[in-house]
């Protein structure tokens, strides 16, 4: 959002008040509103059905019947934490500080690509990473000057809406649940949700999803311009210095051509330093992206006049975390990510005091 200039004692400038200033006998007539349409009600009706939604189911509703939760203590070598993710499957933990026993972050695959930027910067350094613990992230955190660990958090009970705008004005993927022990009055880490998960858990339960028939065109809703890309041959640390630098988790992958052919995901760092050891990540895209396993679920792609009702159909069927737009010849036109849509949802028309709150 851009906001004109003030030009106090412009010659010429006409000040705001002398509009208000009419002759006397003349009146100023308004324009007649624009007739709502019926795509445009059923928008605003489809987005007042999930805001309602959201404000009356908590956050401990989007868990499943059942689950699994690991957590880490803060003293844990990185070494074994990121051993432990990769064998369970999984590409975040919350935190735990048994010293003072209380929560201490939200550990994602962020704080691995910190790490290699941090063995980037100092190759002196790379004799002693097997020995960093968690608890040293921050410190490392600091050296490179990127944002420290997530910390936010939120109780299960509390509104599902207030667990998204948590999200929201914090950046953040994923939040975790914490409540407190009645006898010992002790945080506990109940679990952690995501944008796939609320989002998933509104397509399933709002059948008034099926009213948001806009196309993304005229939503305006993703990312189009100053999209980072790279190729099939670009350097994997190359890739690892866009995710950190334009704090993004993925980059689209063209050839010569302009057409997409990939992604490179955060997530695919985590495969190349498995075992503790980083000379994978000398390798190009391409190379890397062989060694994802068999299970990966494969690139979402939608064009630009796709409708979000269909995208929230996708997202209820698939497990996905972003659309690559592409146009008919699958070029790249643009990246839709999951807190894109989580953001709409929330906050368009609610205008601007409001998303400031």
């Amino acid at each position: 959002m851009t906001s004109l200039p003030v030009i106090i004692g412009h010659e010429g400038f006409v000040h705001p008040a002398s509009y208000l200033r009419r002759p006397r006998g003349q009146s100023q007539p308004m324009a007649p509103a624009r007739p709502e349409s019926a795509v445009e009600r059923d928008q605003r009706i489809g987005l007042q059905r999930i805001r309602d939604f959201l404000k009356v189911r908590t956050s401990y509703d989007v868990l499943p019947l059942s689950f699994r939760l690991i957590i880490f203590d803060t003293g844990l070598l990185v070494k074994t934490s990121l051993n432990i993710l990769i064998q369970n499957g999984i590409v975040s933990a919350p935190l735990w500080d048994s010293k003072t026993s209380t929560f201490a972050g939200l550990l994602t695959t962020s704080d691995y690509i910190n790490l290699i930027q941090y063995y980037w910067q100092n190759p002196e350094a790379v004799s002693r990473i097997d020995q960093f613990k968690l608890n040293s992230l921050r410190d490392i955190e600091k050296a490179i000057g990127v944002a420290p660990l997530e910390t936010i958090s939120i109780h299960p009970l509390r509104p599902l809406y207030e667990a998204c705008r948590r999200m929201l004005e914090s950046r953040s993927r994923r939040i975790p649940l914490i409540d407190i022990d009645d006898e010992t009055k002790r945080a506990m880490i109940v679990s952690v949700i995501t944008q796939y998960r609320i989002l998933k858990f509104v397509a399933v339960n709002v059948q008034e999803t099926q009213l948001l028939r806009k196309p993304l065109k005229i939503l305006n809703l993703g990312t189009y311009k100053n999209l980072e890309t790279a190729k099939m041959e670009t350097p994997v640390f190359e890739v690892i210095h866009q995710l950190v630098n334009c704090n993004i988790s993925s980059v689209p992958i063209l050839n010569s051509d302009g057409i997409v052919t990939n992604v490179f995901e955060a997530v695919d760092v985590i495969t190349l330093i498995k075992g503790g050891t980083y000379d994978e990540l000398n390798l190009n895209v391409g190379e890397a992206l062989q060694k994802r396993s068999d299970d990966f679920p494969g690139i979402y792609t939608c064009s630009i006049d796709d409708r979000l009702d269909t995208i929230f159909d996708t997202v209820r069927k698939s497990r996905v975390h972003r659309f690559v737009v592409i146009d008919g010849d699958n070029r790249l036109v643009g990246v839709l990510t999951l807190g894109d849509i989580l953001e709409y949802i929330l906050l368009e028309g609610e205008g601007d005091d409001f998303k400031a709150e």
